[in-house]
């Protein structure tokens, strides 16, 4: 609005600046053409002093500033200013190159605006001058009072001045009330636009604001008023609905909510009730397994001991027993001896392959349960004939461990690897850190490997590959164990007549 309304002003500041100023050039055009029309006939009779009067007479009246009349050269003939008569005048002038050029006369009057000129008294009043040419006419070059030749076009100049203060105070004033104005006008636009914007526009959008905040709040029952039909009115309305729509979701997600917490209880109850029929299940399953297992690994061990000891009490009635026969009878109880122990063994690695409770759990030097281990087996190694071979990182950090169950864990991975080399080998043992949470374990033997078709199988309980009566299957299933309950990880790697390598990952801190 502000650039419109002063583009506006100035221009018709402007436009109306040019109606008056060529409205003044028209007034000194026509009062030079009342001069030169009122002194022609004294002109023509050679009456100079009748010129001068009329010219002295109209440069009295008021509005004129001065007359004057300058032949073609430029010499002042007469003028209203006394002092002015016998000067010359610039030819090179704005007023005169119009007509005069290299000295040269035109022979055609050039148009009225390059006979106009403006120019400034000492106090800044602005004076506008008309050029208005006299030409020689017929009446002039064949008249008897003097004689002008034909060939001469121009006799002289007519120059009438005509101050503008009244013109330049009118535009200051009409200058004046049109900023003026127009400065009002803006205001009162202004204002108007204010208003209404303040009515229309910053009202309702406060009353928007308000309505959003209280339902952040979570007052879904606030309602705005509507108060217009315009678009913030129907942006209020469209509010208004939301909110409504809002507070019955709202309302529909709670008594979903109350449903979907009772049915959720009901099938948690349901899966619950399931989850205990399945564990009895499978305790069921398992324990069917579990008594079918254990009473085939016992069957053969009880039923060779039941056969010998018949055997023994038949033989042990007889009175003519000789030493060869009291031998054999001696042989037969070590065996039943020895199957008792194998009998033995496996209740004592089945109870430590079904016990749940994890030991004491602490701070322990894992270096130093290695080299306990190593100490145990010592001297089973030196009686196969292995080589020890044991590597450790420097730094080793404390590990969050039962002692006794690792340094059982890695009892039975060594003992294994003895029994994979029956005619010596070599036993290698390292000890790492394993990234910044973990150690790594590692036990290779060069014995003689797993087969393929093993492996998955080696951590099953009471799956062994030992021949018949030299293992239980349950010494790699409690290895296992332990090293879950430690949430660590155990992996092995083996081929056949190549050597076996068992990794066990513990985390340094238990989780």
């Amino acid at each position: 609005m502000v650039i419109g309304i002063t583009t506006l002003t100035v221009s018709l500041i402007n436009l109306q600046a040019d109606k008056y100023t060529n409205y003044f050039i028209d007034t000194a055009m026509r009062v030079s053409d009342i001069i030169k029309r009122s002194t022609n006939y004294s002109m023509l009779l050679n009456r100079r002093e009748d010129i001068y009067n009329i010219i002295k007479t109209t440069g009295s009246e008021p509005g004129i500033e001065g007359i004057r009349i300058y032949n073609k050269a430029g010499q002042i003939s007469y003028s209203t200013d006394e002092t002015e008569v016998g000067k010359s005048v610039d030819m090179n002038a704005e007023a005169c190159i119009a007509c005069h050029t290299d000295g040269n006369s035109r022979t055609v009057t050039p148009k009225n605006p390059q006979l106009v000129r403006y120019f400034e008294r000492a106090k800044g009043e602005r004076i506008i001058g008309v050029i208005t040419p006299i030409k020689n006419q017929r009446s002039c070059y064949e008249a008897d009072c003097h004689a002008h030749s034909r060939e001469q076009t121009i006799l002289g100049v007519l120059d009438v001045m005509i101050p503008l203060h009244e013109l330049d105070a009118n535009l200051n004033e009409f200058e004046r009330l049109y900023y003026t104005g127009s400065l009002a006008l803006l205001v009162v636009v202004t204002l108007f636009t204010g208003l209404f914007l303040w009515r229309m526009v910053n009202v309702p959008v406060h009353r928007l604001r308000e309505g959003t905040e209280e339902v952040m709040k979570g007052n879904l029952d606030h309602t705005i008023d509507v108060q217009t039909k315009d678009e913030i009115g129907s942006l209020t309305k469209s509010f208004n609905i939301m909110t409504r729509k809002l507070k019955l979701t709202q309302e529909e997600l709670k008594q979903l909510n109350q449903t979907l917490e009772e049915r959720v209880q009901r099938k948690s109850e349901e899966l619950r009730k399931a989850q205990a029929n399945l564990i009895q299940v499978e305790k069921m399953v398992s324990l069917g397994m579990l008594a079918a297992t254990v009473a085939h690994e016992l069957n053969n061990p009880l039923e060779g001991i039941l056969t010998f000891a018949k055997l023994i009490k038949k033989r042990v009635n007889d009175p003519e027993l000789n030493e060869a026969q009291k031998n054999e009878i001696t042989s037969e109880l070590t065996m039943i001896a020895n199957e008792t122990t194998r009998c033995g063994n496996i209740v004592k690695n089945l109870l430590l392959f079904s016990r749940q409770k994890v030991g004491e759990f602490k701070s322990n030097d894992i270096r130093l349960l290695v080299e306990q281990s190593i100490k145990l087996i010592d001297h089973h190694l030196k009686m196969n004939n292995i080589a020890l071979t044991v590597q450790y990182d420097d730094h080793l950090p404390m590990v969050d461990c039962d002692a006794e169950q690792i340094q059982q864990a890695l009892l039975a991975l060594q003992i294994n690897a003895v029994e994979a080399m029956p005619s010596g080998g070599t036993l290698a043992l390292a000890l790492r850190r394993e990234g910044e949470k973990n150690v790594m374990i590692e036990i290779r033997d060069s014995g003689t490997g797993i087969r393929d078709e093993d492996l998955p199988h080696i951590f099953e309980p009471f799956y062994t590959t030992k021949h018949e009566g030299k293992g239980t299957g349950l010494g790699l299933a409690v290895v296992y164990g332990i090293i879950e309950r430690h949430n660590g990880k155990i992996s092995v790697e083996s081929k056949p007549n190549s050597g076996t390598t068992f990794s066990l990952l513990l985390p340094i801190e238990r989780m």
